[in-house]
């Protein structure tokens, strides 16, 4: 294959130019309560062509071999076009081409096990909440994505990389009455099948919180503290915070940039946040971005002060910054954009979660992420379920919880973080395009004065 995509590049006579291909195998099955509504195997595959001309830069997909000489004249009149009408010229960041073929260790491939092996595993995951009688439906879904690409620049790069994601996962609705509970099911990560066999204690765990929160008392809206746990931590650090450090999020938007310059003290001295895609068995993990570019440990800020950002070769560039190797795309249809890896809050020796919610002292621990959304620097995110804590001690269970906040605001306010990272083992952003490898987490998060949205 690297020798197929070496010749179709000969075909274009411009100041750089890339090709990536990739094979993409996916199996999905899905129960919707009992029955099984879903199994589809796919795979597909095809091409993604830029080229970069006198500072114009163009990209274009296409899936047959035999269209890559018309592909090739587009991109390249596209990439004319461009240099002809654009203000500032692109520029890539230098880099050092790369020759590899990286395929990750795996546990167990999910390529070596029956499509019959992984319809009962799911069938009796599914089957766990099913068996309490106040969880009235599921939707339970095993997905698995294998990625096997190749990359060639006209700088000399020649990389393979494989990657295969699995995951189980889905929710489950309990009701009791009128009063309706709903609670996710996550398994999963991209280092082997291995990483969805024999959970089904999680299940049990899970199920019995579903069915809890029918006798939680709704939480009481206002200001108070609270201590996040990993999953809620993590989403509010990739939503709230992470996609302002993507440079192609905040290059076009001037108030934004003139906040998040570097150096900028954002928040409290207990913040330090960086991204690693090279963190080895988590979903997150690759060797090399869509652009060749080696991953690597980007610290975003230190004590709370920004220190880094994320980018691709392009924005590198026009920031005078250097490339990180975070510049992914979907798949096969999608030129790269600039994602986050595995994003989280470091995490602080010593401070155990019981030392946390003791500093707390009186008010929330919130736990699990449901759902919520983002208008620049201010941030809605619903909390699966929460405890009440009185006296360093959590106690009853509340539901139907809220936070509300801004983002400056709330990074100064974090006066402690706890000591043990927890990362998310199903992963997902749809920034522009669908990254289901993108991971968050991290420790738990204490937090002065947050404003609860309850009753």
């Amino acid at each position: 294959m690297i020798a197929e995509l070496k010749k179709m590049l000969g075909r274009i006579d411009a100041d750089y130019a890339d090709i990536r291909h990739e094979v993409m195998k996916e199996t999905v099955i899905s129960f919707n309560g009992k029955e099984l509504t879903r199994v589809t195997t796919n795979s597909t595959d095809g091409y993604v062509l830029r080229a970069l001309y006198k500072g114009g830069f163009s990209s274009m997909a296409f899936t047959l071999p035999q269209d890559a000489p018309k592909a090739a004249a587009t991109v390249l009149a596209n990439a004319k076009l461009l240099s002809r009408n654009i203000k500032e010229p692109t520029r890539l960041a230098k880099v050092s081409p790369a020759k590899e073929h990286f395929r990750p260790e795996l546990t167990e491939s999910p390529a070596a096990v029956t499509l019959e092996e992984k319809i009962e595993l799911t069938r009796g995951y599914n089957a766990i909440p099913l068996r309490n009688p106040k969880v009235v439906s599921t939707f339970i879904s095993y997905t698995e994505t294998c990625r096997d690409k190749h990359f060639v620049s006209t700088e000399g790069a020649e990389i393979r990389e494989e990657l295969a994601t699995v995951s189980i996962s889905g929710r489950g609705t309990a009701k009791d009455g009128t009063l309706t509970q709903n609670l996710n099911f996550a398994i999963g990560g991209s280092d082997g099948f291995s990483r969805v066999r024999n959970r089904q204690e999680l299940f049990e765990n899970r199920t019995k919180l579903l069915v809890d929160m029918l006798s939680a008392k709704p939480a009481a809206g206002g200001l108070c503290n609270v201590v996040l746990d990993p999953a809620l931590g993590g989403v509010f650090t990739h939503e709230a915070f992470g996609h302002f450090s993507e440079a192609d999020i905040i290059e076009n938007m001037p108030e934004l940039r003139g906040k998040m310059h570097l150096g900028a003290r954002l928040g409290s001295g207990a913040v330090n946040i960086y991204d690693d895609p090279t963190l080895p068995h988590q979903l997150g993990f690759y060797k090399y971005d869509d652009e060749g570019v080696p991953a690597r440990r980007v610290e975003l800020m230190k004590e709370g002060v920004l220190c880094g950002r994320l980018h691709s070769r392009r924005t590198a560039a026009a920031f005078g910054d250097q490339p990180t190797g975070h510049c992914v795309a979907e798949d096969y249809r999608y030129a790269p954009i600039v994602r986050m890896g595995t994003i989280m809050i470091a995490p602080d020796p010593g401070m155990n979660l019981e030392k946390l919610l003791a500093k707390l002292g009186d008010g929330l621990y919130l736990c699990g992420a449901k759902g919520g959304q983002t208008s620049g620097e201010n941030f809605t995110f619903g909390a699966g379920y929460g405890f009440e804590v009185k006296g360093g001690k959590a106690g009853p269970m509340v539901r139907d919880i809220n936070i509300i906040g801004n983002l400056f605001t709330t990074l100064k306010n974090i006066s402690a973080v706890g000591d043990e990272i927890h990362l998310s083992e199903r992963g997902g952003c749809g920034k522009w395009q669908t990254n289901i490898r993108s991971c968050h987490g991290g420790p738990h998060v204490l937090i002065n004065d947050v404003v609860i949205g309850g009753r």
